[in-house]
């Protein structure tokens, strides 16, 4: 039962937060971020300092998971000083981190050492020109080495995400599954999010619904919705015979608002109270100019979710109402 002083408009209790420590990434996504990526000036990224700042506010109000985002969370200089701090919050009871897998074959120890309990990979797919084109990086070896290293760790869980474009990549959900099944993981196939312009392709054209990927998927495994929740936007299925789980994140067939329990905050100090809303509080401005007043820091938390929405609209016959790509928002 979440004890969280934080509570939005419409009863939900805010327990899970979201931090994107930076916008860059070492991979250009199609549905992420375009290639030629222009990233915020360094100036303007929260430091570490002021990333375990808002990190022990948020515990104190009642936070109880973090998970570290980006861009590549991993590619920020000295980030394992931040993930340390934050694990060694009294009260919080998972720091989990969202990566593209590419540095974790030199990390994977150092992220368990640092008290990481959880990790979520993306991998879209399993082929290596396919990969090269959807991620515009040759690095789909290095970051298999990288699944292998984590895998035999003892994380408390490991999960795979693959964002499913139809007539790209959704021919290998089946394989991404037994991949998943072979190295001990949980998977979830997540629908796109029409967050910023793409030139790649077109949105509507390539979308394909969880339901229809889950009617594919049971024509193999036997699947029974779970009654497993991880504070996330997951639906999971139980697959017979496995210990493991497939899940669905599902912002257009299945919207996930009404559970909603989490905000994210950008790299560059923005408390964004919904994913598919501009609606935010800018927190920098706060730790910049009070930085010793945990007090404040606190308060405007508290009052910032007055902007929390009811729920998000997406639409994808439409241009896309929010401008920022999903590299500038945190996965």
């Amino acid at each position: 039962m979440s004890d969280s002083k934080l509570i939005d408009p419409f009863g939900r209790k805010i327990d899970y937060l979201r931090i994107s420590v930076t916008d860059r990434c070492d991979f250009r996504c199609t549905y992420c971020m375009d290639e030629d990526a222009t990233f915020l000036p360094r100036r303007d990224i929260l430091s570490l300092e002021e990333i375990v700042q808002v990190a022990t506010s948020f515990v104190a109000l009642g936070t109880r998971k973090i998970r570290i985002t980006g861009g590549e969370p991993l590619v920020r200089k000295d980030i394992l000083f931040a993930l340390k701090q934050i694990a060694a919050l009294p009260g919080l009871d998972e720091l989990t981190i969202t990566t593209n897998g590419s540095q974790l074959e030199k990390m994977g120890q150092q992220l368990f050492d640092a008290g990481v309990s959880r990790i979520n990979i993306s991998l879209d797919t399993l082929k290596r020109e396919r990969f090269e084109e959807l991620t515009r990086r040759d690095k789909l070896d290095q970051v298999l080495r990288g699944i292998k290293t984590v895998s035999a760790l003892p994380f408390k869980q490991l999960k795979l995400n693959a964002v499913i474009l139809g007539g790209h990549n959704d021919d290998e959900i089946e394989d991404l599954v037994e991949f998943a099944l072979a190295h001990k993981m949980d998977i979830s196939f997540i629908e796109e999010m029409p967050l910023g312009q793409i030139s790649h392709h077109d949105r509507a054209k390539v979308y394909i619904s969880s339901d229809e990927l889950l009617e594919r998927l049971q024509q193999r495994w036997h699947l029974s919705l779970s009654e497993r929740s991880t504070g996330g936007p997951s639906r999971y299925y139980d697959i017979a015979g496995e210990s493991q789980q497939v899940g669905f994140i599902s912002p257009h067939s299945h919207n996930f608002c009404s559970t909603c329990n989490r905000v994210r905050l950008t790299a560059e100090g923005r408390l964004l109270l919904c994913l598919g809303n501009e609606h935010s509080k800018d927190l920098k401005s706060v730790l910049r100019t009070h930085p010793d007043d945990a007090d404040l820091l606190q308060q405007s938390i508290i009052d910032s979710l007055v902007l929390k929405p009811e729920k998000h609209h997406f639409n994808l016959d439409e241009e896309p109402q929010i401008l920022r790509f999903m590299s500038a928002t945190g996965g």
